[in-house]
């Protein structure tokens, strides 16, 4: 996108240096001792660079060559610019990834740092044709070995926080930030993660996290109690969430109370994950006037349109607005789900465990029923196309907190079977077709105010 768009979308700050005075400043890495091996750890030189370039607002810049280096942080007015031939891979020692306050999969805890980091920081662009490679596949084989022994004992839930995985980029608590062009490939833990954060833009981005192996919880982009931020042209295979919104988890997440509004995702392609556009399970701080459009999703993604919460994480989602996605072969074409994944959702610390993480006890902490519902309302889902779904709709929600308000339109949905919608209220269907094997429409059971789905357009 052209600065001078930026600038009216308010992504980027009229301090921010354009691409020219830019490149004027560049600082090369390599002056700085960085050697493009492969094999010598250049994180001080590389952050030497990153130092020297801040002082001006420059652009870092590196000779072709494989840069093997741990965290780095960007500074304020700095462009970090990769350019073809050009790949910055990820240590796989632990050691390399310094631990400090961050947010995990919805809560507060202090985790380490992703191999890219923007950490309250503003004016900052990561811009080019070169590869950012987490080499996660150690950090993937160290999770599964503690699932392992975790899951027998009634902990898969704490798994994903006891196992420390370094993120590939994170955008914390800042703004003003340009995500713009790189490959991305094997992240250790999610890919992007945007939090706390605001004035955003992430965009053609190629992300592959599925070569040699399926790294677990490599989500593709996550926007996180984040607000003004543009998601835009991502190619993505990943084995977990590819577009994902996220605000919080349980108490942490109502005690942070931080939602995630004016997002727009449009004009991406996933490929393999485990829904196209997925809302949660993070749902705590809630989101709103999110506007997703213009998604292709192939097989084997299982999920077109997803929303997934627990009855511990509450949160208000309101004004949602999906429209123009092309469904190919994927399973189930709409699903709300707000008891997803017991074994991962509800946090019960084993009789006779003493001595625990703090983080554990935080999440371990009662909801009331009352803040632990979800809510759900005024969601617009239109232009949808689907070819070769099994199931159209598989939705449920509560009895006391019903999915209100949800309007379809132009839905042509071709599916083995119609599924089944619960615990609506007041939804409408215009234009919308369910060709499905059966002849059957989609069954309505507890639910009011639902106009009936005939399974095929009358004659």
């Amino acid at each position: 996108m052209h600065r001078r768009a930026l600038l009216q979308l308010g992504l980027v700050s009229t301090a921010a240096p354009t691409l020219a005075l830019a490149a004027s400043r560049a600082v090369e890495a390599n002056a700085h001792g960085a050697v493009g091996d492969g094999r010598t750890l250049n994180t001080r030189a590389i952050q030497a660079a990153i130092d020297a370039a801040a002082k001006t607002g420059g652009t870092v810049a590196f000779k072709p060559g494989v840069y093997r280096t741990g965290s780095l942080f960007l500074k304020s007015g700095v462009t970090l610019r990769l350019d073809k031939g050009v790949t910055i891979l990820g240590s796989q020692d632990l050691a390399d990834y310094p631990e400090l306050p961050t947010r995990v999969a919805g809560i507060e805890l202090t985790w380490p740092a992703a191999l890219i980091n923007v950490y309250k920081q503003k004016n900052v662009r990561i811009v080019g044709d070169g590869t950012i490679d987490g080499d996660g596949k150690v950090f993937w084989d160290s999770y599964w070995a503690l699932r392992r022994r975790y899951d027998p004992k009634g902990l898969r839930w704490a798994a994903d926080y006891d196992c420390k995985r370094p993120r590939l980029i994170q955008i914390f608590d800042s703004e003003a930030v340009e995500l713009a062009g790189p490959r991305l490939r094997r992240a250790g833990f999610w890919t992007v993660h945007v939090c706390y954060s605001h004035d955003i833009h992430v965009a053609d981005l190629n992300i592959r996290n599925n070569e040699g192996g399926r790294g677990p919880s490599t989500d593709g982009v996550d926007i996180d109690s984040s607000h003004d931020v543009l998601v835009e042209r991502i190619d993505v295979a990943c084995n977990d969430d590819a577009l994902c919104l996220k605000a919080g988890r349980d108490a942490d997440g109502l005690r942070v109370a931080r939602p995630t509004y004016n997002v727009t995702i449009r004009d991406c392609v996933i490929r393999d994950a485990s829904a196209g556009i997925t809302f949660g399970s993070e749902t705590s701080g809630g989101f709103h006037d999110i506007k997703v459009s213009g998604l292709t999703v192939l097989h084997p993604t299982p999920v077109g349109i997803l929303f997934k919460s627990a009855h511990t994480r509450g949160g208000v989602i309101r004004d949602i607005d999906i429209r123009d996605l092309h469904l190919q072969d994927v399973f189930t074409v709409f699903r709300v789900n707000l008891n997803w994944n017991p074994s991962y959702s509800y946090a019960t610390i084993p009789e006779g465990m003493t001595n625990v993480p703090d983080y554990w006890r935080v999440m371990t902490q009662p909801v009331p029923p009352e803040r632990g519902r979800a809510h759900l309302s005024d969601v617009r889902v239109s232009d949808i196309k689907a070819i070769g779904a099994k199931t159209a709709f598989e939705v449920a929600a509560f009895p006391e907190a019903p999915l209100e308000r949800f309007a379809f339109d132009n839905l042509h949905l071709d599916a083995q079977a119609g599924g089944k919608i619960a615990n609506a209220k007041d939804w409408t269907f215009r234009r919308t077709l369910v060709d499905t094997l059966d002849g059957k429409a989609p069954e309505v059971a507890d639910s009011s105010g639902v106009v009936e789905l005939e399974p095929r357009p009358a004659a």
